[in-house]
């Protein structure tokens, strides 16, 4: 509950009950001084008419009240009949001051704005009349004392005018204060709800693409390790069956068999993390040059592997990346470049690591490529979205019969110790 709530509650038991104890007050006092004053039996009754009709006046007020609160018609009539009570008994008997003196506390609450002052010089009058005396003042004397006194309470009502119009002012002030407040605070709730919808769309927008990214880093993981594998194993057969030599048939089906272990490890290393075999105990570089060496000795191709710069311990995720592109990329070359040597570069530069593969093959139209490879495929675009994953790069130069080179860039990110 505001202070200004309360404070309105307590004028409102005032305006209630007030005017009843102010009313007795001077009636008491009033009657207890009648003879002192040399009131007369007349003014007696007509005082005790008075007081009978202020009763019935602030009954019929109490009952208006409830149904009419704030300045209205009724109000103003009401403060009128009540100051002319007052008027009456204070002319009869200067002692009912006392009640008329609630002609300052209620011209807020009862009176407009344009009659108030009307008001508040009309109580003076009465107040001013009494302190002087009693009205009508019997002398020259006595009107002068009038005089004074109605001005003296005159200056007293414009300065309470001017502090209530004040106080109205800041009672309008601290209202519109409070208004834009809650309006604002409407608005910001408005927001947050807004903003909480928002987020939660985007959580779900996340989510969705989280699994989207999920299921094409799976499917390269896939391709890149159980159907290389089973390519090599069916290129090794093929060798098999269609060669005489029971040598060179125990060799291939040797290595068929080691592409099938391998290629079983990399299955069981996919279903718990997803990392490369070779690099379950070696770092990258070694588990490149294995790579290399073992896929030269398959492809029947001579392949070279370079380390330049201080070799570093990488982060997991990108030393798995840039093994993946290196085995699509000799993959890529084993199918289609017809290469007589492959080279492999691995560089520590700084904040980055470049690996790139080089071949003497055919060579092709990256252009005519992408065209085809557009609509889906773990090739060339696989490699691309590995590297863009973890913040690189990766770039393709190849012209037909001139040999292809694929160039990784990725931020160099050390291993968690």
């Amino acid at each position: 509950m505001t202070e200004t709530t309360v404070l309105d509650e307590r004028w409102e038991v005032f305006d209630r009950w007030g005017p009843y104890g102010l009313l007795v007050l001077s009636t008491l006092i009033a009657w207890a001084a009648a003879d002192p004053l040399g009131m007369s039996t007349r003014e007696r009754w007509a005082c005790g008419v008075l007081v009978v009709a202020a009763v019935v006046l602030e009954l019929r007020w109490n009952r208006v009240v409830r149904t009419r609160p704030g300045p209205s018609t009724a109000g103003v009539r009401h403060y009128f009949l009540r100051w002319a009570i007052g008027f009456a008994l204070t002319w009869a008997n200067p002692l009912f001051a006392f009640y008329a003196v609630l002609g300052y506390f209620s011209t807020e609450r009862l009176l407009p704005r344009h009659l108030r002052k009307a008001g508040l010089f009309a109580t003076a009058v009465t107040l001013a009349g009494s302190q002087s005396g009693g009205m009508p003042p019997s002398e020259q004397l006595g009107w002068v004392l009038f005089g004074a006194l109605l001005a003296a309470n005159s200056v007293l009502v414009l300065l309470f005018g001017h502090f209530a119009d004040l106080e109205e002012a800041r009672g309008q002030a601290r209202l519109k204060t409070i208004t834009e407040l809650e309006r604002t605070n409407t608005a910001l709730q408005q927001a947050l709800d807004e903003n909480a919808a928002l987020h939660a769309q985007l959580l779900v927008q996340a989510r969705e693409a989280g699994v989207a990214d999920e299921r094409r880093r799976l499917a390269a993981e896939i391709h890149d390790t159980l159907a290389q594998g089973l390519t090599g194993i069916i290129a090794q057969l093929q060798v098999v069956a269609n060669t005489p030599d029971a040598d060179l048939a125990r060799a291939h089906t040797d290595r068929a068999l080691a592409l099938a272990r391998h290629s079983l490890g990399e299955a069981r290393r996919s279903v718990h993390n997803l990392s490369p075999v070779a690099l379950a105990d070696d770092g990258l570089p070694d588990a490149l040059k294995k790579t290399v060496t073992e896929w030269g000795e398959r492809a029947g191709v001579q392949a070279r592997f370079t380390v330049t710069g201080t070799a570093e311990q990488l982060h997991d995720e990108v030393a798995a990346t840039l093994l993946r592109i290196a085995q699509e990329a000799l993959s890529n070359t084993a199918r289609h470049a017809a290469a007589g040597r492959v080279g492999v570069t691995l560089s520590y530069m700084g904040d980055e690591v470049t690996l790139d593969i080089r071949d003497d093959g055919r060579g092709f139209d990256p252009l005519a490529l992408s065209a085809r490879t557009r609509a889906g495929g773990f090739g060339l675009d696989g490699m691309r979205a590995r590297a863009e994953r973890i913040a690189g790069s990766l770039t393709v130069e190849a012209e037909p019969g001139q040999g292809t080179a694929v160039s990784a860039r990725v931020p160099l990110v050390r291993h968690d110790r």
